[in-house]
């Protein structure tokens, strides 16, 4: 069996990141409450969670730019670093207002969805095409775990586009109980970094190890009771860094499997609005479907570890395919 060495610079990393992003993070606390940058929760979701109203959001403003930066640094400044971390940067700041909104307005409704959905789009579509026709990515999409190739030609931007904006989408609705996102995310882009270190992508897999540092830092303040949620700040940052992660190494459909929780938490949602506008009866009690479980009975720490013991052995999946495919 060969030997795995794993280059010093994303251990570092890992540490690095934890360290600086728990200090923040401890910092920020205090100054979130002073603005009263506090969360409005949906008078439509559980009634349970109506007493987390005033919770400190905006938590990713304490991660966000640490991974950006540690990943900057000690990584190698590749194009698909950079388009990933541009991934991050804007999807950040898209977030960012929609939580300023959220606080500035006192409701639950922030930035119109119109306006997310073109940034996403014209984001997405445009880091899709570089990655195609500037980087060694090309147009192939390879079928994981079986390793067939489909060469999408002029539409993979399309498919690209769909990715990125799927999972930053599918992360910010898992983002609904105490610590539910930050440990499934964790979980994701510690497969990822698995997945580099092993395939020898260390650029890469310095930015994924930092992701995971910042999230180990953030999560003590955001598991039940949650001191601090991330908001869409941090969670569209982490969905939109980790589709544009898969569309830059060619690992989109491994990344079905890898985030196997965020896509049964989108899945829920279609179906139920889906079969509620067909024939008026609902297939859960309430969707996304971590409040399924919660209306069912479940305590939310209960909620919280199944989903992310699921998490785990969808990022296990993920590796068990051949390795020869990434970075195509």
């Amino acid at each position: 069996m060969p030997i795995i060495v794993i280059d010093k610079r994303i251990l570092i990393s890992l540490f690095l990141s934890w360290l600086v992003s728990a200090l923040i993070i401890h910092s920020l606390l205090p100054w979130l409450r002073r603005l009263r940058f506090g969360q409005r929760i949906r008078s439509q979701g559980p009634q349970s969670h109506l007493k987390k109203g005033g919770t400190p959001t905006m938590g990713g403003l304490g991660f966000t730019p640490v991974w950006l930066l540690v990943s900057a640094v000690l990584g190698t400044l590749s194009a698909k670093v950079v388009l990933v971390g541009l991934v991050g940067v804007v999807y950040a700041l898209l977030g960012f207002v929609d939580d300023y909104l959220k606080v500035v307005r006192r409701s639950s409704l922030g930035l119109p969805a119109r306006y997310k959905i073109f940034v996403e789009i014209i984001l997405g579509a445009s880091v899709s095409f570089v990655a195609a026709h500037t980087l060694d990515r090309g147009s192939v999409v390879t079928l994981y775990p079986s390793g067939l190739t489909v060469d999408l030609e002029g539409v993979y931007f399309l498919f690209g586009t769909l990715v990125i904006i799927g999972t930053a989408n599918a992360v910010n609705l898992t983002d609904g109980l105490d610590g539910l996102a930050a440990g499934a995310a964790g979980l994701a882009f510690l497969s990822y970094a698995t997945l580099f270190t092993l395939t020898g992508m260390v650029e890469m897999a310095v930015m994924a190890a930092s992701v995971v540092g910042v999230l180990a830092g953030f999560l003590p303040y955001n598991i039940h009771p949650a001191k601090v949620f991330m908001g869409d700040t941090g969670a569209l940052a982490l969905g939109g860094a980790l589709g544009a992660m898969a569309v830059v190494t060619g690992t989109e459909m491994r990344l079905f499997f890898i985030g196997g929780v965020f896509v049964a938490e989108t899945v829920s949602v279609i179906l139920q609005v889906s079969w509620f506008r067909l024939t008026g009866n609902r297939v859960f009690l309430m969707s996304p479907l971590h409040h399924h479980f919660e209306l069912a009975g479940w305590p939310e720490v209960k909620v919280v570890r199944v989903f992310w013991l699921a998490a785990a052995l969808c990022g296990a999946l993920g590796l068990l395919g051949p390795l020869s495919v990434v970075g195509r």
